[in-house]
């Protein structure tokens, strides 16, 4: 799957995912009076105005980009109706052909991080049939356990070609607290760094791995220095946008090869109306800011690169 997510930057020349994190006060009025009428103010009301709200704004930016981003708190709020229209979207995304990365920072240990691992990318076991349970392409992952929580989900990359990001140096402010502590005189996300290295060695693409790392876009300094430790790791890089994050700040996330990097935007793009930029748009042409935020992103990531 890392050569399939490559391919679809090299050909979009869009290092970027769009970050499918529906609230419902993003959701406009429209939208949201059709599902109520239809199911009431309920679970399920809510569950059919996210995924029709989805739709609409895949079906405005598919052609551009190569990925999303689905974060599933964002969906299992409304518990099981939430996670139906969690569901429908990743299905959807794939029939877009695009590549889907499951925002789910899973990890535990043993037979529960397997577990982890099979209900988000592998297949499970019904009698004598297998089944794909959410089915995305990528998992985010959290290194907390150490070894023990990763390797299960390592095993289940190489058995379905998928792959995983693991949280190295995020992008929220506090991320510090523990990730910057320094054990032995260097901090915490380098060692981490090291062992998402070390894990991809064995789960290899023919240039990436499929065990890649997520580093936030609000920390440029330290994107610089893991981008030394963990060459062979594709990064994802949160925190674009609304969080502050801006293309000259990214450039050093990439290598030489303009690729080794996937930039993420959620609210910036889905929530696009919504911004005095993109108000011309009005709340009923909501899927149309999204395409042109998209465009936006695009033009101030390549102009960044081609100036670095």
């Amino acid at each position: 799957m890392i050569q399939k997510l490559i391919s679809k930057i090299e050909k979009t020349h869009a290092p970027i995912v769009v970050g499918l994190d529906p609230m419902l006060n993003y959701i406009p009025k429209q939208i949201q009076e059709k599902a109520f009428k239809e199911y009431g103010e309920t679970l399920k009301g809510a569950g059919e105005a996210i995924w029709q709200y989805n739709k609409e704004i895949i079906d405005h930016v598919y052609d551009l980009i190569p990925a999303v981003k689905p974060q599933i708190a964002m969906y299992e709020q409304f518990g099981i109706e939430g996670l139906i229209a969690f569901k429908k979207t990743v299905d959807y995304c794939k029939e877009k052909d695009l590549v889907v990365i499951g925002d789910v920072k899973r990890g535990d240990i043993g037979s529960t991080s397997a577990a982890y691992a099979v209900g988000h990318l592998g297949k499970v076991q019904v009698g004598s049939q297998k089944f794909a349970g959410f089915d995305e392409d990528f998992a985010t992952v959290n290194p907390y356990l150490g070894t023990d929580g990763i390797k299960p989900f390592i095993d289940v990359c190489k058995e379905e070609k998928k792959g995983i990001f693991v949280l190295v140096k995020t992008s929220n402010p506090s991320s510090g607290e523990f990730q910057d502590r320094l054990i032995d005189g260097r901090p915490l996300y380098e060692i981490v760094g090291e062992h998402v290295a070390a894990w991809g060695e064995e789960c290899m693409g023919d240039k990436y791995s499929y065990v890649g790392a997520v580093v936030g876009a609000t920390y440029p300094e330290q994107g610089k220095i893991l981008r030394k430790i963990m060459p062979k790791a594709f990064i994802l890089v949160p925190g674009y946008g609304a969080q502050g994050g801006k293309g000259k700040d990214l450039v050093h996330f990439f290598n030489e090869d303009g690729l080794g990097a996937i930039v993420n935007s959620s609210r910036g793009i889905i929530a696009a109306w919504k911004q005095e930029k993109y108000a011309k748009y009005g709340e009923a042409a909501f899927a149309e800011a999204s395409r042109a935020a998209v465009e936006d992103m695009i033009a101030d990531i390549d102009g960044a690169l081609k100036n670095r």
